[in-house]
């Protein structure tokens, strides 16, 4: 007999729930533990496990995101037919919405299932009708409706896309988002000098500009009680480049980057960037099994332009890969085109989703698209051909 069941905190999971998500470390208690400590204050987390005669055989990370695009969308000059489209977008979307996946960090690091032991169609049938629970749950006890459902960040061969039939029936969109940046660290790549022999000339002058043009600029990496006493630079830091970006969905909270390394240990690294012992930059990195996830950063203004911060932070981002024999390093979105100026390749992404008013719905395929910020950018080729 299959079955599910919700839980809401992450106390309450069962034991073998790490068991069978060993290989994604934003599936693990271990992280979760940490998010849900140090979450944005608009989103509140639901942990499903999907169960096969009673033996746990699949999980769901689902988390109800409290969504007023207007107020997201950031101080940004725009014009008034670019205005006009985001107030249609912010009145289909504001409100709550349910995100199967992890809003807070790019990939698809929200559902797994045991192929051996459920059938992929099964699985999802089952974390539909949680989500209808959780759904009423909230309705009920905080009187809100749930206006969207969302299916957050699944790669172009990824097996849920065979599933149409589920997700036509349940009338949800399948949307292009922006691609995820990844590099992939070529097996000869011993050390960071093989990666620099393999680019051409052009990004082998670069890279040494970019190192040259950090001046007196010193990098370290912060441990526990140094993450703490800085955490309000850091935060601040953070706010710079998040209040920067043109849509953002949440704030992560000043604790956020103190409670991850409390939780995560030495699988999250954080690297600061100083100017006569002045906190001017700082960027995170979380060790996922294989891949190297880059995770969120922050800088001065003043010095990421004249000291070209963002690049050097890219490819110490690479450096410590490298270093560390990972396979990839997941660059994430946004700022494609310096991504790949390093190397990294553009990985199309797409998400399922639904309004749950069936006239909002029949139009949310093309209003998304205004929702999802487009950048025309030009891929670089920095590897000698």
């Amino acid at each position: 007999m299959k079955s599910f069941k919700i839980y809401h905190s992450v106390a309450n999971l069962p034991p073998s729930w790490d068991g069978i998500v060993a290989h994604d470390i934003f599936l693990q208690s271990s992280y979760l533990k940490a998010l849900e400590e140090a979450s944005p204050n608009n989103i509140q987390f639901f942990y499903v496990g999907i169960f096969n005669d009673g033996a746990l055989v699949g999980v769901a990370i689902i988390q109800r995101v409290q969504l007023y695009l207007k107020d997201m969308f950031r101080t940004i000059n725009v014009s008034c037919v670019k205005e006009f489209f985001r107030d249609v977008v912010s009145k289909v979307l504001k409100g709550n919405i349910l995100v199967v996946g992890n809003l807070t960090h790019t990939g698809q690091h929200g559902v797994f299932f045991q192929k051996e032991n459920i059938a992929q169609a099964n699985y999802l049938e089952l974390v539909y009708e949680a989500l209808e629970v959780i759904k009423n749950h909230i309705k009920t006890n905080q009187n809100k409706t749930i206006r969207a459902i969302m299916f957050k960040d699944y790669f172009q061969d990824d097996a849920m896309h065979l599933e149409t039939n589920f997700f036509n029936t349940n009338k949800l969109h399948k949307v292009t988002v922006q691609p995820n940046m990844v590099l992939t660290i070529q097996p000869n790549w011993l050390s960071f000098n093989d990666y620099l022999s393999a680019l051409n000339k052009k990004y082998k002058s670069r890279y040494k500009t970019a190192r040259k043009k950090l001046n007196g600029i010193t990098g370290s990496e912060l441990g526990l009680e140094a993450i703490k006493t800085n955490s309000s630079r850091l935060h601040a830091l953070y706010l710079n480049v998040s209040n920067n970006a043109k849509f953002n969905t949440f704030i992560l909270p000043e604790n956020h980057f103190y409670s991850l390394k409390r939780y995560l240990q030495d699988n999250f690294k954080v690297f600061g960037y100083y100017l006569d012992e002045e906190l001017v930059g700082f960027f995170t990195l979380i060790r996922n099994e294989q891949h190297l996830e880059t995770y969120f950063l922050g800088y001065d203004e003043v010095h990421q332009y004249k000291n070209q911060l963002y690049l050097n932070m890219l490819y110490s981002m690479l450096d410590f890969g490298i270093n560390n024999h990972f396979k990839t390093v997941v660059y994430a979105r946004t700022a494609m085109e310096i991504k790949s100026s390093v190397g990294a390749k553009a990985k199309p992404m797409f998400v399922y989703i639904k309004h749950t008013n069936s006239f909002m719905n029949a139009v949310l395929k093309q209003l998304f698209g205004l929702m999802n910020p487009k950048q025309d950018w030009e891929e670089r080729h920095p590897f000698k051909s």
